[in-house]
């Protein structure tokens, strides 16, 4: 399980923070005090540090800085009520790396949090076509075929194969998918994953109703075979 500290003065987005990632299976400790956030920072090793600009006693700028300054190196996620880009500016020059400006979206911050614990990304070899069962896939041409007839795919149909095809036999959760494949900036809900995975099985699977390929895995997402 990952263990993210949150550093944060205001009792409501703290809460907040705290009741999301718990809910999404993270062991969560919090402060609401900068320099008591930092000891903790010092005594315990955390997967992600999420850490508000401004805090009583020892500001977000001076731990994080502080932190580096003492060999920690665990991704921070900058929260800032400040609109002045050189907030954002000095917040990733001391060490920061990355920053949500308040207010935000929770899902956004989930979404950011998950983009910063995948680095660095197992590197995944490029497929530029892909062949199973009668169907063939070009995903430089953006064509494909089951048979000798040619489907209809979306661009986002033709980036979710190929995302399920390099990761061919892995179990994959909706939130996964959101995450890699819509990425935040166009964040959907887990319905719309939904929906494309079963328009996908109907173009690519002989019976969309009684899949083999993208198979759904009882409270834990979807899986591809071959």
């Amino acid at each position: 399980m990952k263990k993210i500290l949150i550093i944060e003065d205001d009792p409501a987005t703290l809460r907040g923070l705290e009741e999301t990632f718990s809910e999404e299976h993270y062991q969560v400790t919090t402060s609401m005090s900068g320099q008591m956030g930092f000891d903790k920072a010092m005594e315990e090793n955390y997967d992600l540090i999420i850490l508000d600009l401004m805090l009583p006693d020892k500001n977000g700028i001076d731990i994080c800085k502080d932190l580096r300054n003492k060999g920690i190196n665990t991704p921070v996620l900058m929260l800032t009520g400040k609109k002045e880009e050189v907030d954002k500016i000095i917040g990733l020059e001391i060490g920061a790396d990355d920053y949500v400006t308040k207010p935000f979206s929770v899902r956004e911050v989930v979404a950011r949090v998950k983009a910063l614990l995948r680095r660095p990304q197992e590197i995944r070899p490029e497929i530029e076509d892909y062949s199973f069962n009668d169907v063939y896939l070009d995903f430089k041409k953006q064509e494909a075929k089951k048979g000798n007839q040619y489907l209809e795919f979306s661009v986002m149909e033709f980036k979710l194969m190929k995302y399920f095809v390099q990761r061919e036999g892995e179990v994959i959760d909706r939130n996964q998918l959101l995450d890699e494949v819509w990425g935040y900036e166009n964040y959907p809900s887990t319905r719309t994953v939904d929906n494309f995975i079963l328009n996908l099985r109907k173009k690519i699977e002989d019976d969309h109703s009684d899949p083999k390929h993208i198979l759904t895995i009882h409270r834990a997402g979807y899986k591809f075979v071959k």
